[in-house]
């Protein structure tokens, strides 16, 4: 399987200096970000101090529990700061991916990737023809299972850049075996139950850095359609300079107002599964910058992908009965990567797909 038309790179698209971005990009009327919806200024997303976990007092303790109970229930997004990964190493890795976007094309193009894995440097998503695309380019590397990570797959320019992501993916992958654990208890469940569902130590982990250029009319178009994430959870590491990234709430959208060296973490479609929807996965897009670039690092922490995912069984009951049928994440990936960003409505609608 190939791309249905030739790929033309967003950066290109930019970097011809043009004051009007071509038809492919601009949104219909309803979907552009002037006026699709009222952007809240005033609110953010909830803003968590994991350092309270390890607080003597434990009100503060049950205190930060309930901070993210509600955050997993009612936003599906929240921020994260003393998380345990370094200052250091979280500017590194922006650095690195800043360097690669800005190699000459013919080195990028080297890495050009296809709808079968995804894998490399790409600039849309789904075959569809003569889909209107978002204004963004992207790399995506697999990290786990160790048997789809090849390192001759990531790029070997800045010289240190698969030194700092291996470093940085396995930070994460400790930061989101942690959070599952309290995600578990905050279920009511043991704090194994959510990892093991996944897979255990057998599960799957990707990056895909995304790059959004200047863009001459960002009222027209988005750097990443609304979607919801197909996977289990998303730890995004976004650019502190420019903020991009808009989360759904109450059919408004609200720009994310980055804290400095956190985290960004939001449940995904197989968490909102396995809880049997006691955790949301919610609705996010971005936004482009007709003055300004922008790099974030979306690191997803997913299933084994064979492995089917339902509601955790000590979560159904005749009050609260199961909201999904079981389903592969492959099966699920399939369909999302068949389809290109859809909203909300893939999960619904992945119920009735064939299995």
């Amino acid at each position: 399987m190939n791309w249905p038309e030739p790929i033309i790179r967003v950066q290109s698209v930019s970097d011809s200096g043009s004051p009007i971005i071509p038809d492919r990009y601009i949104k219909p009327p309803s979907e552009r970000p002037s006026i699709n919806s009222t952007q809240i200024s005033n609110l953010n997303i909830p803003l968590i101090d994991l350092g309270d976990l390890k607080n003597d007092d434990i009100t503060k303790r049950e205190a930060t529990l309930k901070q993210l109970f509600l955050a997993c229930s009612e936003w599906g997004f929240f921020q994260v700061v003393n998380h345990g990964v370094s200052p250091q190493l979280l500017d590194r890795a922006r650095e690195v991916w800043y360097g690669f976007f800005h190699q000459p094309m013919e080195v990028k193009q080297a890495y050009a990737n296809s709808p079968v894995t995804y894998e490399g440097y790409g600039s849309r998503l789904g075959v569809q023809k003569g889909a209107v695309l978002d204004w963004g380019d992207y790399y995506y590397l697999h990290y786990l299972p160790c048997s789809l990570k090849d390192h001759e797959k990531w790029p070997a320019l800045p010289s240190d850049l698969r030194e700092v992501i291996d470093e940085y993916s396995a930070q994460v992958v400790k930061f989101c075996g942690t959070l599952m654990k309290i995600l578990s208890k905050n279920l009511g469940l043991g704090e194994e139950i959510l990892q093991n569902a996944f897979g255990g130590d057998d599960i799957g982990a990707c990056l895909r850095v995304n790059f959004y250029p200047k863009c001459p009319q960002p009222e027209l178009t988005l750097g990443l359609s609304p979607h919801s994430d197909p996977g289990g959870l998303t730890v995004l590491l976004p650019d502190e300079n420019v903020a991009g990234l808009q989360v759904r709430k109450d059919d408004q959208w609200i720009t994310v107002k980055p804290a400095p060296h956190a985290f960004i973490v939001n449940i995904g479609d197989q968490t909102q599964v396995l809880s049997n929807a006691r955790y949301k996965s919610i609705e996010h897009r971005v936004i482009v910058n007709s003055d300004k670039e922008r790099v974030s690092l979306a690191f997803f922490y997913n299933p084994k992908s064979d492995l089917p995912i339902g509601p955790a069984e000590e979560l159904v009951t005749p009050e609260t009965p199961a909201l999904y049928p079981a389903m592969t994440f492959d099966q699920y990936r399939l369909y999302i990567r068949t389809k290109g960003p859809r909203g909300k409505s893939q999960l619904g609608e992945s119920q009735n797909s064939p299995r």
